[in-house]
């Protein structure tokens, strides 16, 4: 027979086999986690072309053109960083503006299981076009974004102290006109005494309909937090590096080791409290005094870029095992990485496993040994488990795959 005439049938057969299995893809056996349908169990998960077809127990592999046996693993929603910096670019001093600090979302998600991710405010109304082309255009992870209230974007130094370039009005034009894209308004890093970045920022927010990301910046005196989270912010608005502790601003936890009172009084009125971990954002002397008092983060998230991969951040699991390790229970920690931060940017299609939604989906493990775990000054926190990613699926394909986990084994 020809060759290529061979090849040609065995194609046709190989499609006609797959068109007949009502299920693509089988995930079978795992303990399936999904916070938004209160599903915590050994179930199965079928994929039918990109989409979750059916989530169910004991589903018949005979069912299924492929079978990824899940076994003692976690399936969950494919996890949602809310903050991180993708901005990537040549420019030089521009910091994570179209610039070398930020990164390309695939090589840095899809390995820790993320397959969507929120640019926290990067780009700005006056490059939104350019982050568009160049991040979200060719980018397999779904990237979504808080625009940058500073018009030029996140590009460092006396670039994001200009209030003149602070616009309200335009910030929320930009943004209802990208609203597939954008989700939140960024405010980050003005040092001054003054509430006027911050009330731009939420004038913003309100005109687009959607919420603000405070980074508390730094002033001398330091302003108060309280004003912040409790005059300033709305419910539904986002404080990130909640367990940060930077000069000219009031942390979280008082030099006593207790919680500030107005915490309480905003996570209670709805303000979002987000880990936003980054290279300097994240300290044990934050973190556990507040895990102790009974506080939690409501969202789990990196600050992803070059000045935290590589240092005690790592990576989304990292940061979930981190907050695993310290007291959140499992569902928890998989709830603030998945289906909490989907309501949060107002995307409610996001972050769960219903049927005919699009099949993201992270096979996660827990590995039981001794771990350490870093904050952002260097200090080493024990532990006994660690959250790892095995398998991601975007839209149904397999996108990242550990172990071999969905391969045939290999026969002489």
């Amino acid at each position: 027979m020809n060759k290529k005439l061979f090849v040609l049938i065995c194609s046709l057969l190989w499609c006609v086999l797959a068109m007949a299995q009502p299920i693509d893809i089988l995930i079978k056996g795992g303990r399936v986690i999904d916070p938004k349908n209160h599903l915590d169990g050994v179930m199965d998960i079928g994929i039918k072309d990109g989409k979750i077809s059916r989530v169910a127990a004991n589903i018949p592999a005979s069912e299924a053109f492929r079978v990824v046996d899940a076994t003692g693993k976690l399936v969950v929603p494919g996890l949602i960083d809310i903050h991180g910096h993708h901005f990537f670019g040549t420019e030089e001093n521009r910091y994570l503006r179209n610039s070398f600090t930020a990164l390309p979302p695939d090589g840095f998600t899809f390995r820790a299981g993320v397959t969507t991710v929120v640019d926290a405010g990067s780009p700005g109304w006056r490059n939104f076009d350019t982050y568009k082309a160049q991040t979200i255009d060719h980018s397999q992870t779904r990237v979504l974004a808080f625009l940058n209230i500073v018009g030029a974007g996140m590009a460092g130094g006396p670039i994001e102290q200009d209030l003149l370039d602070m616009d309200p009005r335009l910030t929320a034009m930009e943004a209802k006109a990208n609203s597939k894209y954008i989700v939140g308004i960024k405010l980050a890093h003005f040092s001054g005494h003054n509430w006027e970045p911050a009330m731009k920022a939420a004038q913003a927010g309100r005109d687009a309909g959607i919420p603000v990301m405070i980074d508390f910046g730094g002033a001398t005196p330091t302003l108060p937090l309280d004003s912040l989270l409790l005059d300033v912010l709305r419910p539904g608005d986002i404080m990130t590096h909640c367990f940060a502790h930077v000069s000219g601003r009031d942390a979280i936890v008082d030099d006593q080791r207790k919680l500030r009172d107005c915490v309480w009084e905003a996570q209670k009125k709805g303000i979002i409290f987000d880990v936003g971990h980054g290279g300097g954002s994240f300290l044990w002397d934050q973190a556990v005094p507040a895990f102790e008092q009974g506080f939690h983060p409501n969202t789990i998230s990196t600050d992803l870029h070059t000045g935290s991969m590589n240092g005690g951040m790592k990576d989304m699991t990292n940061v979930m095992s981190k907050m695993l390790v310290l007291g959140m229970s499992l569902p928890d920690v998989i709830e603030a990485s998945t289906w909490k931060p989907a309501q949060v940017i107002q995307r409610p299609e996001l972050g769960n496993l219903d049927v005919g939604a699009e099949a993201d989906i992270a096979i996660l493990s827990v590995e039981k040994g001794n771990f350490g775990y870093v904050d952002t000054k260097g200090w080493k926190y024990p532990g006994k488990e660690k959250l790892v990613a095995e398998v991601t699926f975007r839209a149904g394909k397999i996108v990242w795959d550990l172990n071999g986990m969905s391969s045939p084994t290999w026969e002489k």
